[in-house]
């Protein structure tokens, strides 16, 4: 009898440490009645507010999709917005639930910062954007220019690393937001920007004379951008990672906000009535109600509706899907199942 009493003992430890888990963030966006979302101060496409008050980006819309998930309210959602250098801090100090502003996933981070990467939702690249006055068609034409970037991100190594073999050189012009940037570069303190293109192309939509700019074709460093919680709460977690897999799985069996409803009345095909949890696990492992996945898709969209009205072609940016695109049209981006 005596055999068995180790494994009696962790199982009950296992299932209080759960439960205890359970209670973190998940029970405090409940009692609190909205999420805690930290965003970027306005970047166009990712996270921006508008005169209004409103807020919009695919950023923003991981954060309405998680409280759609948990509070069956897209709408219950208050926007923090952080510098570069508040970010970590303020999701570590708990003043967030969730930090969701176009920050990179790299290995310092992810390891030394006590915070997890939930997922990736979008595939940057670092590239430049010059002014048209330069006329240069590679980066390693300039022989001495002034580089404007944010500070608290990680544009600046990349950089740095990127011409260490060059003879070029440059001034790094750092500036707090993407605003700060816009007005060094109009007033010509600075020749080139560099960031993950597709901030890059927000920025530009917000310049007086966008026309007066151009890419440089280099592309320096991958920059994959996504969500991330504090470590030491896993169904946390889970649910903020779920809810993007979600977003992807929901192109991918071609669910959208528009045709979730019939969906759920004609009850169609296992995999997508797992997604509506009408079969299967539902939202038991996340602790949530088993419509989950259909309160974000109702009230959200999938990632290719958001994608589309914040960052494609029905948005000022203009943006192609490209790597961003589902694995099976050409692009990387794909989910584990619902299943």
């Amino acid at each position: 009898m005596k055999r068995f009493l180790p494994i009696t003992v962790f199982v009950l430890l296992f299932f209080f440490g759960a439960s205890f888990s359970f209670a973190f963030v998940r029970d405090e966006v409940v009692e609190r009645g909205h999420l805690l979302c930290g965003v970027s101060t306005g970047i166009p496409g990712f996270s921006n507010v508008n005169g209004s008050g409103n807020w919009s980006g695919i950023d923003v819309d991981i954060c309405r999709a998680v409280a759609a998930a948990v509070l069956n309210d897209a709408s219950k959602v208050e926007y923090v917005p952080l510098l570069p250098k508040e970010r970590a801090t303020a999701l570590l100090a708990g003043k967030i639930d969730i930090l969701s502003r176009n920050y990179a996933w790299n290995l310092t981070r992810d390891s030394s910062l006590n915070l997890n990467f939930a997922a990736i939702t979008f595939f940057d690249l670092q590239g430049f954007l010059v002014a048209e006055r330069i006329k240069a068609e590679s980066i390693l034409e300039l022989k001495d220019f002034s580089v404007c970037l944010q500070y608290g991100t990680t544009y600046e190594e990349n950089l740095a690393e990127y011409l260490q073999e060059s003879e070029l050189k440059y001034k790094a012009i750092v500036s707090d937001t993407p605003d700060q940037i816009i007005k060094d570069f109009e007033a010509g303190r600075c020749e080139v920007i560099t960031g993950g293109r597709a901030q890059l192309q927000g920025i530009r939509s917000k310049m007086k004379q966008p026309a007066e700019t151009y890419f440089l074709p280099e592309v320096i460093a991958a920059v994959p951008l996504g969500p991330a919680v504090r470590q030491g709460d896993d169904f946390w977690f889970d649910i903020v990672k779920w809810t993007v897999f979600a977003m992807i799985n929901a192109e991918e069996l071609q669910i959208t906000s528009s045709n979730v409803d019939s969906m759920v009345a004609a009850r169609s095909s296992k995999a997508v009535q797992r997604f509506l949890g009408q079969t299967g696990i539902g939202g038991k492992g996340l602790g949530l109600a088993d419509g989950w996945a259909y309160q974000i898709i109702r009230q959200v969209g999938n990632y290719g509706e958001s994608f589309e009205r914040n960052l494609g072609e029905s948005s000022p940016l203009k943006l192609k899907r490209g790597l961003n695109n589902l694995w099976n049209k050409g692009g990387i981006l794909y989910a584990p199942p619902l299943q």
